[in-house]
């Protein structure tokens, strides 16, 4: 009897301690899934990101606050491309000067802030390298971002650099543009009064009869249509590609509505004298929002 109570005994002991390990072993291990949890691996790349979108809205920042504007409250009827196009600028300008990412949504009352004039400003980025400035053996696939120490905001604000040159076209891409577009005579007649930058005189004006066909000089997309804008009447404006705009004024009929696609020599309108002394059709060629001549691109006739 005193033998079977010795081997119990034992018996227990061995199994209490099997039960201690066990627990112990239990804990050991969650102990060390528990570290492994609190050790998950930090969202860098979110981050960066973050810090890349940052840094490029700081740059566009720094580049609007060296702009010259002033203050332009929205009519009802206007676009971002009519107000573009009264002010003599470009509407990307616009739209960047005011951070609007759509530029078909803005509403009567807002207020936008307009370029003064055209110069180097925001649209200096998107010229491109003067050929004259391309070093020899062509350009660096790396860009020159300056010296700066390793961080996460320093890899952002060279990528934000990068950004910036990705958008630019490269250099001649606004010739190519221009080359591409064949323009037509947007209406048959002589030119009675020319383009001149000294008498403010954005276009030229061509004469006609009362209900004269009037024809899109070039295919593009209508971005306004209607007579919201002083001194052009009943107006027309067509949007070829990134760089030209054409204007079509005074008609007496608009054939054509906003949003809708053209082809060169498609009638959009009818001649008149809508907010003119006679009958005529003011016609103006834009080239990144400013005027410039239409004798460059069409073959007119003067009187």
């Amino acid at each position: 009897m005193r033998v079977s109570k010795a081997k119990r005994s034992m018996t227990g002991s061995r199994l209490a301690r099997g039960i201690l390990l066990l627990l112990a072993a239990s804990l050991l291990a969650a102990c060390a899934n528990s570290g492994k949890r609190r050790q998950a691996p930090v969202p860098v790349v979110e981050r960066g990101v973050e810090m890349k979108k940052s840094a490029a809205a700081a740059a566009k920042r720094r580049r609007a606050a060296n702009v010259a504007t002033q203050t332009y409250v929205v009519q009802k009827g206007d676009t971002m491309y009519s107000i573009a196009f009264l002010n003599g600028v470009d509407y990307r300008d616009v739209a960047e000067l005011n951070d609007i990412d759509n530029p078909s949504v803005i509403q009567a009352g807002q207020q936008l802030r307009i370029p003064v004039s055209a110069p180097a400003k925001i649209a200096e980025s998107r010229v491109g390298t003067p050929k004259a400035a391309i070093p020899p053996g062509g350009i660096k696939s790396q860009p020159k971002t300056g010296k700066l120490p390793y961080s996460e905001s320093a890899l952002a604000q060279a990528e934000a650099m990068q950004e910036e040159r990705k958008e630019a076209p490269v250099a001649g891409a606004d010739a190519e543009e221009e080359e591409s577009l064949e323009w037509g005579m947007p209406s048959s007649g002589k030119v009675i009064a020319d383009f001149s930058e000294s008498a403010n005189r954005k276009g030229v004006d061509i004469a006609g009869k009362q209900g004269q066909a009037v024809v899109a000089s070039a295919p593009g997309k209508v971005v306004y249509s209607g007579s919201g804008l002083r001194g052009y009447g009943k107006l027309v404006i067509i949007k070829h590609n990134n760089t030209f705009l054409s204007a079509y004024a005074h008609n007496d009929q608009i054939l054509v509505k906003e949003g809708q696609s053209v082809g060169k020599g498609q009638k959009i309108a009818e001649m008149g004298n809508s907010d003119a002394d006679q009958v005529k059709l003011h016609f103006e060629i834009r080239k990144f929002g400013k005027p410039v001549d239409p004798a460059q691109y069409l073959p007119l006739i003067k009187s």
